[in-house]
């Protein structure tokens, strides 16, 4: 079996974007393309507490099924569509989480508003027009919304968070998430909200040396 390590990389992804609340039962998908491009995907309508190994689905970049007995994601070709047109991007994962979706509502964008999004997100997330589920355009409003972000917020449906490795797009993701929620607080107040500055934003994007291991 090709790839098993990171099949069950795919599968802790998946888990842990339940566990975050940003999907639930089988919604949602998990797209990685490896260092030979080739593009692992979890299978479409299973249930990621039980799935294996053997289910995650392997394909080339045009979708072709190089290995695989399950039918890949219905959202495959949007997922594809990411990855040839973001060269830098390797992980690409997809949700509905709540609070993302309920500003999508009321919101072109979530400006930046904490040194989290700065550290995490990288930048102002965008709102794309709705696109239906299963459907490339997903990954068209993507690519054309993505700006510095590592995340677009797909109007009334959900997320694509990406970035360079599975961690980093769901770090994106979970941490969109709260600064969604943190903004829609926020907005209830119906008070003026503090955005942070694009000095403020370049000072806590400096390396400092002194974070991590």
């Amino acid at each position: 079996m090709l790839y098993e390590k990171l099949r069950q990389e795919l599968i802790d992804t998946a888990r842990k974007m339940e566990k975050y609340d940003l999907i639930r039962m089988s919604g949602g998908n998990v797209t990685l393309r490896t260092d030979d491009d080739r593009v692992l995907i979890t299978p479409t309508a299973m249930s990621y507490d039980t799935m294996v190994p053997e289910d995650i689905v392997v394909t080339d970049l045009e979708g072709n099924i190089v290995e695989g007995k399950r039918k890949p994601s219905s959202d495959l070709k949007a997922a594809l569509y990411i990855l040839n047109h973001m060269p830098e991007v390797k992980a690409v994962i997809h949700t509905h989480q709540l609070k993302a979706t309920a500003l999508s509502l009321v919101c072109d964008r979530l400006p930046v508003i904490s040194t989290t999004m700065v550290d995490e997100v990288k930048a102002e997330v965008n709102v794309a027009p709705f696109t239906i589920s299963s459907d490339e355009g997903m990954g068209v409003q993507t690519v054309k919304y993505a700006g510095k972000a590592l995340c677009v917020i797909l109007k009334n449906h959900g997320v694509m968070a990406y970035g360079k490795s599975l961690d980093q797009a769901l770090c994106a993701a979970i941490y969109l998430e709260e600064s969604a929620d943190v903004y829609l607080q926020a907005l209830a107040t119906q008070r003026e909200i503090t955005e942070l500055t694009p000095e403020q934003i370049e000072a806590e994007d400096a390396p400092r040396g002194y974070y991590g291991q």
